[in-house]
């Protein structure tokens, strides 16, 4: 038993003097790639600073002249053209990814080669989704019931009916309505078959107005007969009488609710007025993501580390042939 203990302790001495031996060579090893460096980055002083200031140098000129620009067009589709929309621009894309300069230039964008990328995406509104219809609230409560609801809100059956989109598009130069949004926006909206579904909508409203002002004016009418009467009589049971067995609250109620409805109607004309109506338009962000504008910052660093690695090549090489000639 008392030999066994002390095979144990002697293994565990072993064990603690090969892990002392390790941890000591490895800071001999860490002391000498210190060394080493130091030494390197002396001895190529000069060579690194030129390296680093040449690259702060292009960094900068970079950064100044191959610049990128995002720009937002918040877009409603009108009678229904949700899909259609989608597919024009999806069309778009694929132009600017082929690099097809004859197309763009056809629908009157001004430079096609500073347009880099188009895409579009729902403006996500879910509270505006719901209180649109009572039919999208019930359905968004079934789909909740056996999903992850943000996921849901996310996908593109329900993220294409809501109300507003966002068409982005990058340049690598600064630019303006009348050279990309407009030509992208009357290409939106070439189509015949929703310009005459748009034709008789508006149509249809207009008509729809006219039968409600001609509905309020004959309200009025008896409103105005019912004064007179009551004027004409001066008695107080008359008036009960009136609001009693003519349902004149009903009456006054019905022409508020068209009234209201005219209004709506005059504003629906005028978001109407495009297939593909543009709402609001934000152009020349300067896009500062990933390395966008950060040049002067890793263009150094980079022809640094270009250096040291075909070094390292180099180094390798010369270790590996000597070896070999041995």
């Amino acid at each position: 038993m008392s030999t066994n203990s002390q095979n144990n302790t002697d293994n565990q001495e072993i064990d603690l003097s090969q892990i002392s031996r390790s941890i000591g060579n490895t800071i001999t090893s860490f002391k000498y790639f210190l060394y080493s460096g130091i030494r390197f980055v002396i001895k190529n002083s000069i060579l690194l600073g030129i390296l680093f200031v040449l690259g702060v140098g292009l960094g900068f000129y970079m950064d100044k002249t191959q610049k990128a620009y995002d720009h937002e067009i918040i877009v409603t589709p009108n009678f229904g053209s949700t899909d259609y929309l989608y597919s024009k621009v999806q069309l778009l894309k694929s132009k600017v990814k082929e690099r097809d300069e004859n197309f763009l230039k056809s629908i009157g964008i001004k430079n096609p080669n500073s347009l880099k990328r188009i895409e579009i995406n729902p403006v996500t509104d879910v509270y505006r989704f719901v209180n649109n219809s009572d039919k999208n609230f019930e359905l968004l409560k079934l789909m909740a019931e056996d999903g992850d609801i943000k996921k849901i809100l996310e996908e593109n059956t329900t993220s294409k009916n809501y109300v507003y989109h966002k068409v982005s598009f990058t340049t690598s130069e600064s630019t303006s309505d009348d050279s990309t949004v407009k030509p992208i926006l009357e290409f939106l909206n070439d189509t015949d078959f929703y310009r005459k579904l748009q034709k008789e909508y508006m149509n249809n409203i207009k008509e729809k107005m006219v039968s409600n002002d001609s509905i309020i004016s004959q309200i009025d009418a008896v409103l105005n007969e019912f004064s007179n009467t009551v004027n004409n009589s001066g008695k107080n049971d008359k008036l009960v009488y009136y609001n009693e067995n003519t349902q004149l609250n009903d009456v006054i109620k019905t022409k508020d609710e068209m009234v209201q409805e005219q209004g709506d109607l005059r504003v629906s004309l005028v978001s109407l007025d495009k297939i593909i109506k543009d709402n609001s338009s934000a152009l020349n962000i300067e896009n500062t993501e990933s390395i966008n504008g950060k040049m002067k910052l890793v263009l150094p660093f980079l022809f640094i580390f270009i250096y040291l690695f075909f070094r390292s090549i180099i180094v390798f090489y010369k270790k590996q042939k000597a070896i070999n000639q041995n």
